[in-house]
């Protein structure tokens, strides 16, 4: 018996489980150091620990160009999921040593004009460059345990993962003193001792071989990955780049405030985004039966759904201030101003979710890409005209706004992509 017909004895509830709990796991503990942090860093620390984030979720639309994701979709063209697999695998890690290369150069020309900017120091554009560059690297062994069914090893690397940055974090930070600069250095150790153990599990499992340039390979990768950009481009525009308008506007500590109050509200998301994981092989499942009546159940259930995401994203509006006043402590108190507004905004990506799956299921996603860059587009725009006039709030505001519009136009785009029955689920 193959490995893939092995695998497939794991059952499709227990490894959604276990998906699901990595996954809050993974999130919950970085989530878990934010008091930490925000007794220890004053809002313009943070702020400069939030331009460096920011620069690395810049950086991930380019580095590597979603070789990660190719490699995953590999495994299925594949008739026993492991031929020529280790090739193809060594080929996205040349694609991914010679774009992070050319970034370099250009960070290097540039590197002063950018540091400049961002209030950061030279040294740390690299080192933004090498958590992202290890972070594909990361990315590809999680894919290939996902897509052979092997949850345990994708969990236990998960939250290895991020115990070894939040175990750092505490030790630069707080034991030696090192503030901001020692929660940078806590993320770069982290992400190349968990980049290396990967390379070697790779290796180990015989999934990895670099012998000679595979320019067929080196094509394929790029051809999954570069049209894929803009899609994530719009996501920095949507998710990170606020962070910039605000520091260019309104200086470092009031970044420092609103990524305060943006990761508190990311809790929301971690939750949509944990249920998503685990709905959408029920989802795939019976889209396939294609069957009007199942159309119309999952119709209604989505329309359910909907409506819990109001409540709760209404109820959030109110009571999210007080979360953040007790998670961030006194020195934060003025994120709790804009905390209801992201709160509003997280439940509108968790309504995004539930329509953005019919567009995966098609394998139609151009048009996506270019629905989430619009939306990343607009939400600039709306923050360099709100942020200079209302100050934090129009950011929530503009926020708010911006994944409305992404809401609407990826659900138009769902309908385009695979129909169903909003319209007449009753039926």
């Amino acid at each position: 018996m193959s490995e893939k017909a092995t695998s497939r004895k794991i059952g499709l509830v227990r490894a959604s489980s276990i998906y699901l709990g990595a996954n809050v796991l993974n999130a919950a503990i970085p989530f878990l150091l934010l008091p930490f942090l925000t007794r220890y860093l004053d809002p313009a620390e943070y702020g400069k620990v939030a331009m460096f984030q920011m620069l690395i979720v810049a950086l991930g639309a380019f580095v590597g160009v979603n070789v990660a994701g190719a490699t995953a979709r590999k495994y299925f063209d594949l008739d026993d999921g492991r031929s020529q697999l280790d090739a193809f695998i060594g080929a996205c890690l040349q694609i991914l040593v010679a774009s992070t290369a050319l970034i370099g150069v250009i960070s290097y020309v540039f590197g002063n004009y950018i540091a400049d900017w961002l209030d950061i120091g030279f040294a740390w554009l690299f080192m933004a460059l090498l958590v992202s560059f290890s972070a594909v690297i990361i990315q590809i062994r999680l894919a290939q345990w996902q897509i052979s069914q092997r949850p345990l090893f994708y969990g236990a690397f998960l939250l290895l993962n991020s115990v070894v940055n939040v175990g750092l974090s505490i030790l630069l930070v707080a034991w030696l003193g090192k503030g901001a600069e020692g929660r940078i250095d806590a993320q770069v150790f982290a992400s190349v001792i968990c980049a290396s153990l990967a390379i070697a599990s790779l290796k180990k499992e015989r999934l990895l071989k670099i012998s000679g340039w595979h320019r067929e390979f080196c094509n394929e990768a790029l051809r999954f990955g570069v049209p894929l950009i803009p899609h994530v481009a719009g996501g920095f525009l949507l998710m990170a780049a606020d962070r910039f308008v605000i520091k260019s506007q309104l200086g470092l500590g009031s970044a420092g405030l609103y990524t305060v109050a943006f990761q508190v509200s990311m809790g929301l998301n971690l939750v949509f985004d944990s249920i998503n994981k685990a709905y959408v092989p029920w989802l795939y499942h019976r889209l396939s039966e294609n069957s009007e009546g199942t159309k119309r159940r999952i119709v209604k259930y989505t329309y359910l759904w909907f409506i819990v995401i109001v409540f709760l994203g209404g109820a959030l509006f109110f009571v999210g201030p007080l979360i953040v006043k007790t998670v961030a402590g006194g020195r934060y108190h003025a994120s709790a101003d804009i905390a209801g507004y992201l709160f509003v905004a997280q439940a509108l990506a968790g309504m995004y979710l539930m329509v953005t799956n019919y567009i995966f299921y098609s394998k139609r996603t151009g048009a996506l890409s270019v629905t989430t860059f619009f939306a990343g587009a607009l939400n600039v725009v709306l923050m360099l005209i709100l942020v200079r006039y209302m100050g934090l709030t129009g950011a929530g505001l503009a926020f708010i706004v911006s994944m409305c519009i992404r809401f609407l136009l990826t659900w138009w785009v769902a309908q385009q992509r695979h129909p169903m029955p909003w319209l007449s689920w009753k039926t």
